[in-house]
This record gives structure tokens, C-alpha cells and sequence, in this order.
């Protein structure tokens, strides 16, 4: 008898979620234990669930899955995550890295891929597509610096998360609301996010995370 592996599933779109576990069943060893869609709802549930992996989406209705997994580590929840996200590897996986996810592939890769993913990271292996791969390589040759000329990429964490809600229509109260910030802390991000793109005005850092959204999605 094949021992299935368990998997939970964290995205924010039903869809998503609906064709992931379809694709994942077909899978004589692998079957999905649980599915949520937004932060604090993931957390009880992988606790609860206890499975064997995460497949964990960047951008989550309510926080992101960065987010998730901090919560996750701070818990001393070891779940492994991989993140799977419409974003570009060379935006976000490095920061999924560094928050703990053992891996990151693209909601544009083919299934056998997704597939292959899953089980690199089942096995205990990190995985990166080889473009990816790649450009660490080049990283640790050349330093960080000047591989990227998006200054987008220069923004923390949090910033990024607050830019790309901005993006989206937020309002500052919203922010707050949404991010479980004060007002201030949100204006602060603000401000930063303002500086580090030289943006001169409100109006413009609208804009600009607008169409940052509008092409990234």
C-alpha cells in the first residue's frame, strides 16, 4: 500500500485551489489534507493538519504567504512550505528563502514541474528553477549589487506588501486595517517606499504601484 504524502494547499483564489488539488490527486502518493486563504486561518490549519508540505501563494486575500511562514517559524512550526506564485523569481524568492521556504515555482510552470517541485521539497531538497539557480550562481560570483536594475526589489519586505496593496486600491486606513499596523507605521512605509523609488508625491507612488500591479499582477 502507497504511503500519500499530505499536502495543504494556501491561495487565495478558488480556482487555484480547485485545479491544484485536482492535479495533485492524480497522484498515487500525494492527496491534499486542507486548503485556506488567507493567513490566520493557514496557521490553525497546518497546525491542526500537521501535513507533510505547504504549497503556500505569495499574495494571500488577507497578509502574505511570507508572512505565513514567519508565523509558521515563530511557532516552532516546521512545516516545509513551497511557494507557488505568479511574481517573478528574482522579486520574491529570494525573500520566501529567507523567511523558510524550502522552494519557489511559478504559477506559469507546467504541471510536471509544479509536480517536480513538490517532490524536491517532499524529499528534503530546495528547489529553484535553473534560470534562477543560475543568477544566485552569478550573485555569489559577483556580489549582490547591481544585478538588478528594478528598484522595486530595494524595498523591505513590508514595504513591498505595502506597495503592492497601494497597487491595488488600498487606502491608508485599509493598510492598517488589513496589515494590523497603526496608521503611522503604514504612513512611515510611505514615506520610505516614496524615497527609495524617488517618487515626489502621493499621486505618484499611486500611480507607480498601480502600474507596478498592472504588470505584475
Amino acid at each position: 500500500m502507497t504511503v500519500k504524502r499530505r499536502i495543504v494547499i494556501v491561495d487565495d483564489h478558488p480556482m487555484v485551489r480547485e485545479g491544484l488539488k485536482g492535479r495533485l490527486s492524480l497522484e498515487p502518493d500525494l492527496e491534499v489534507c486542507g486548503e485556506a486563504e488567507e493567513v490566520v486561518s493557514a496557521v490553525q490549519l497546518i497546525e491542526q493538519a500537521a501535513p507533510d508540505l505547504a504549497v503556500v501563494d505569495v499574495s494571500l486575500g488577507s497578509g502574505s504567504g511570507i508572512d505565513l511562514i514567519r508565523r509558521l517559524r515563530a511557532r516552532d512550526c516546521q512545516v516545509p512550505v513551497l511557494m507557488l506564485s505568479m511574481y517573478e523569481e528574482n522579486l520574491y524568492a529570494d525573500r520566501a528563502l529567507r523567511a523558510g521556504a524550502m522552494g519557489y515555482v511559478s504559477k506559469n510552470a507546467s504541471s510536471k514541474t509544479i509536480i517536480d517541485a513538490v517532490r524536491h521539497v517532499l524529499s528534503g531538497r530546495m528547489y529553484l528553477s535553473p534560470e534562477y539557480s543560475e543568477l544566485l550562481a552569478h550573485r555569489i560570483a559577483l556580489g549582490r549589487e547591481g544585478l538588478s536594475d528594478d528598484p522595486v526589489t530595494a524595498l523591505s519586505d513590508r514595504e513591498l506588501e505595502v506597495f503592492r496593496l497601494i497597487g491595488s486600491g488600498r487606502t491608508t486606513a485599509e493598510l492598517a486595517s488589513e496589515l494590523h499596523l497603526s496608521i503611522h507605521t503604514v504612513e512611515t512605509h510611505r514615506q520610505r517606499i516614496k524615497s527609495k523609488l524617488e517618487l515626489q508625491s502621493a499621486a505618484a507612488l499611486s500611480c507607480a504601484a498601480a502600474q507596478w500591479v498592472l504588470e505584475n499582477g
